[in-house]
């Protein structure tokens, strides 16, 4: 009995969230080791189905960065970082885009169809969303690094998101682009994550990954911090507490927050059914950024 009491208890929680969230749209972006566990992702799907047969209108952006470097190395490539970023030449792109497309963008699609779902993939071998120009990093005395086929996100075309989110239908983004000449480009998943929450002024951009939110002390687990704004973290930047991996997280949801999204999150998608626990109650389980 006191089981059951205490899902009503949560039920009852969660009614208030689920009334004002709904027809709202929500970014969720995957990434990390998440993709890798099937456990994990199965759950965080579920949760991505629940929203939206409550009425909310949840956006899938994923990357696939480990499922990529094993596919290089099965195909006797080695990867090539330059400041934290692969560089990408045409055969290693050919990979990028069967990896996302084929690997990860399908099946997530599948799942959440068996789900009840109805999907909508969208990248680079049919409707993409995301129109990328090349990238080039600052190096010495003001010269460019090439980064090869590599892009930074320019353009989102909110209309057909809009379009599918009212349809009812989730759409799940790959992290490829097309550029203004029709060729392909590699984008790092969690900016292009940030550019859409931004391009469809969504409600919530939820970064779900690997790590549990944002910590005062990289090493000490029980320093993670709830809630911040966004000068506290560009304080936290300037103090090299945000540093490698989670910077482009941060980055991203700063672009959405600048934007007009209400809020945004970092959750470690390991946690059995994360993405509910921080959407539906009161005390969340990652970090939640806000606008200053």
């Amino acid at each position: 009995m006191q089981e059951a009491i205490a899902k009503a208890d949560a039920l009852i929680e969660a009614m208030n969230y689920i009334r004002s969230f709904r027809d709202r749209m929500v970014v969720v972006k995957l990434g990390g080791s998440v993709l890798d566990d099937e456990t994990a992702q199965r759950r965080l799907l579920h949760d991505a189905a629940f929203m939206s047969t409550v009425g909310m209108r949840p956006i899938i952006v994923h990357g696939g960065g480990k499922a990529i470097t094993r596919a290089m190395n099965e195909a006797g490539l080695e990867p090539v970082w330059v400041q934290g970023r692969r560089y990408t030449d045409q055969r290693t792109l050919n990979i990028v885009e069967h990896v996302l497309v084929r690997t990860v963008n399908e099946p997530i699609c599948q799942r959440l169809e068996d789900l009840g779902c109805k999907t909508m993939g969208l990248h680079t071998l049919s409707s993409c969303v995301l129109t990328a120009e090349m990238l080039r990093l600052p190096g010495e005395e003001g010269r460019k690094i090439d980064l090869g086929l590599v892009g930074k996100v320019s353009e989102v075309n909110a209309k057909l998101l809009h379009t599918l989110c009212a349809d009812g239908t989730i759409p799940v983004i790959s992290s490829t682009a097309m550029d203004k000449n029709g060729g392909k480009l590699n984008v790092n998943a969690d900016t292009a994550a940030g550019k859409v929450a931004a391009a469809v002024v969504a409600e919530k951009l939820v970064m779900v990954s690997d790590t549990h939110g944002i910590r005062r002390d990289m090493n000490d687990p029980q320093s993670c911090i709830s809630s911040l704004n966004e000068v506290q973290i560009k304080e936290m930047i300037d103090a090299g507490i945000i540093t490698d991996a989670m910077f482009p997280k941060v980055e991203a949801c700063l672009i959405a927050l600048e934007a007009g999204v209400k809020k945004a999150h970092i959750i470690d998608g390991r946690i059995a059914h994360s993405l509910l626990l921080e959407i539906y109650t009161a005390k969340g389980i990652g970090t939640e950024i806000i606008r200053s």
